[in-house]
């Protein structure tokens, strides 16, 4: 059996398919709408719209479908937790959009699926939220007779097919579970046989409007011009006026995909009480079954010693599995809103013709569905039942208010904290370790790969000023205050920062965190 500590991280989504290979952006275009990001929202969006006759381009960074989507534990389900509590405390009617939403996005997988016969492994399967703690048998009961009333068939339970040992949960039917790159590859090339085009490796750094028409330049100072625009790269790269810096925060997760004797007996598990959190789904591969188990978030940035979650997630394993082999592992970074909707719609009340998709809470596959249509919807002029509860400019911000108040509180103690922290003294850095030390009085990054060679990098984030951690396990710098991720040499992981680090690059923070740009 493989020791998980010692190869690095390998999502299967990603290993099981193709590598993509479309064009880098070269030369100045024009377009109906520019589409920023290749995730999951991204491709259904160019693909609804091109469907419909629109001409569009998606950019993206890396490759498409490398991101969160490619590191999801892929649950198509409206089953988000205890969600559905949570957002009708602040509205009945959010309550009741949130849950058709979500419903009838799983049946619209189903319908695409079987449009163009995409083999993606899709899987109808039931959804538990569990718990073995009696203090939360009641907020199960709760979400069991509200999941009921919004439509969704919904039962609460005393035992589940997997032996777990629980207090209660409560059970999602006609949910699913799929692969999610080779459901989303073909869209990507039905998009381009349309007429739309794909590009990667194309990062947008900047955005401008000016008589009703958007501006988009890449890093590499060439120029989009479009109608319209839909900024989906995850975390948003753009923010002026909306200060959704303020609104999200990032948060990373981990899974480990392990093999057992025991033969799987059905069902997607997920924890009602954390942390840690636990997630259990099984998932078929051309080499047998594999069950991902999925947990152990944390802020991004703000782990202690981050090899420890993986760690923590296999003994977790061999608590309820006799496991044979762990092929997988890898992580997510996903983007949570103050008050647990997504954002979606309009980037800000006054922007007819940009609009946004963020703030998944860990729950994007379907969401990213219902986004994808809300926000075609809103491009082709259409009327979408879902539009109130997922919109950015929603007035419910007293709702969330405490949490908006302590993540951002948690944003100022990480800038500050990184600029006072002391530098320890002992900088001994072995093969394949990182650490924080100092050059000439200044913070600095040093990572020794396993050929002993050195490579030290600036550590302050380009996003917005705040001071980088080492993530041990991903081998990255990662930012504790927005989730901007850099490799071992300063080039972007994880935005939302557009500009790779530079060790000589001096950065003011105070000033930079009070222009107007930022």
């Amino acid at each position: 059996m493989q020791d998980i500590i010692s190869t690095p991280p390998s999502s299967y989504w990603i290993a099981s398919t193709q590598q993509t290979n479309y064009p880098k952006f070269t030369d100045n275009i024009k377009v109906d709408v520019a589409i920023v990001g290749g995730g999951i929202v991204g491709i259904l969006c160019a693909y609804f719209l091109s469907n419909q006759g629109v001409k569009t381009a998606v950019f993206d960074a890396d490759k498409i479908l490398k991101g969160t989507t490619g590191h999801t534990t892929a649950k198509i389900t409206s089953q988000h937790e205890l969600r559905l509590q949570k957002i009708q405390q602040i509205s009945n009617n959010y309550a009741q959009q949130y849950a058709a939403a979500n419903e009838t996005a799983i049946r619209m997988f189903e319908n695409i699926i079987k449009q163009h016969n995409i083999d993606c492994n899709f899987i109808w399967d039931s959804a538990y939220v569990y718990t073995r703690q009696d203090s939360y048998i009641e907020q199960i009961q709760k979400e069991a007779h509200l999941a009921s009333t919004l439509g969704i068939t919904a039962s609460y339970l005393q035992s589940t097919p997997l032996p777990l040992d629980i207090k209660a949960a409560v059970r999602y039917d006609n949910q699913a579970k799929f692969h999610p790159r080779k459901f989303l590859l073909p869209l990507a090339d039905i998009i381009t046989k349309s007429g739309s085009q794909i590009f990667e490796q194309t990062r947008i750094v900047d955005l401008e409007h000016e008589n009703n028409t958007y501006y988009l330049k890449t890093i590499d100072n060439l120029q989009i011009t479009a109608d319209k625009v839909i900024i989906a790269s995850h975390y948003p790269f753009f923010n002026k006026a909306a200060l959704y810096f303020s609104r999200i925060y990032p948060e990373r997760s981990y899974i480990v995909a392990i093999k057992a004797k025991e033969n799987y007996p059905g069902g997607m598990y997920i924890t009602a009480e954390t942390p840690p959190g636990r997630s259990i789904r099984s998932q078929q591969t051309e080499n047998g079954e594999i069950i991902l188990v999925a947990g152990e978030h944390h802020k991004t940035g703000q782990g202690e010693d981050t090899i420890n979650h993986y760690k923590n997630l296999v003994l977790f394993a061999k608590e309820h599995f006799t496991v044979t082999d762990m092929p997988f592992h890898w992580s997510a970074q996903d983007c949570m809103s103050v008050d647990d909707i997504p954002l979606v719609g309009h980037y800000t009340d006054d922007t007819e013709n940009l609009f946004v998709a963020t703030g998944f809470g860990k729950w994007g596959m379907s969401n990213g569905m219902a986004s994808a249509m809300l926000l075609s919807d809103l491009i082709l002029g259409k009327p979408n039942q879902w539009q109130d509860v997922y919109s950015p400019s929603r007035h419910d911000i007293m709702a969330s208010a405490k949490t908006f108040v302590v993540e951002n509180a948690n944003v100022a103690k990480e800038l500050i904290k990184g600029k006072i922290e002391s530098v320890p003294n002992n900088i001994e850095i072995k093969n394949g370790d990182g650490k924080v030390i100092e050059i000439n009085g200044q913070r600095a990054g040093a990572y020794r790969d396993e050929q002993g060679k050195l490579h030290i990098v600036n550590t302050t984030c380009t996003h917005m000023g705040c001071e980088l951690n080492w993530n041990s396990a991903e081998k990255t710098w990662d930012c504790p205050c927005h989730g901007s991720r850099f490799g071992i040499d300063g080039d972007i992981i994880e935005g939302p920062a557009v500009r790779h680090l530079d060790l000589d690059e001096h950065t003011d923070t105070l000033e930079k965190l009070f222009k107007d740009e930022y």
